[in-house]
């Protein structure tokens, strides 16, 4: 009986530290004001924001080529955003993982509209995936939707924090 006891709160135990470690490694919920406050936060910093999906065919290629950029230029600041709902949170941080990107700041759509989102950080923006933004130290902003050339990251990189 006391082992079958041990058994019964071994298996309920197990699942609940997985889901706390879960929790504690997910992205950040991104809502109406996130957008402000990245920018606020790398203020008078370049800066790539990265968005993307974990459907998302190109993405896993930028995420690696963006990987590859923070490795080689530790420097570098770095954002990136999953543009699927916050039930995805866990597969898109396992993916973040997976692709060498646990250390940069996550976060996840967290709106029952995104598309509202996508207008507050740019009305021209209509959901392609990647879509990356390239701040420079004043903030001028460059959008490019697809996959960024990794020799283009490279020159980006080296002009901005040499």
């Amino acid at each position: 009986m006391t082992r079958i006891l041990l058994l019964i709160l071994l298996v309920f135990a197990v699942p609940s530290a997985r889901s706390e470690h879960a929790a504690s490694s997910s992205p950040r919920a991104f809502v109406p004001g996130s957008y402000q406050k990245i920018l606020a936060d790398h203020r008078g910093k370049p800066f790539i924001l990265s968005f993307w999906s974990v459907s998302c065919t190109h993405c896993p290629a930028e995420l690696r080529a963006l990987a590859e950029l923070k490795r080689r230029f530790p420097r570098l600041e770095l954002v990136v955003v999953a543009t699927d709902s916050p039930e995805e949170g866990a597969e898109a941080a396992r993916m973040a993982r997976e692709y060498g990107l646990a250390s940069v700041p996550q976060w996840i759509f967290a709106s029952e509209m995104p598309e509202r989102l996508r207008f507050e950080i740019d009305r021209g923006w209509y959901g392609e995936l990647p879509r990356t933004y390239f701040f420079d130290r004043n903030h001028k902003v460059e959008a490019v939707s697809g996959l960024v050339p990794e020799a283009r990251l490279q020159r980006w990189a080296q002009e901005q924090l040499r």
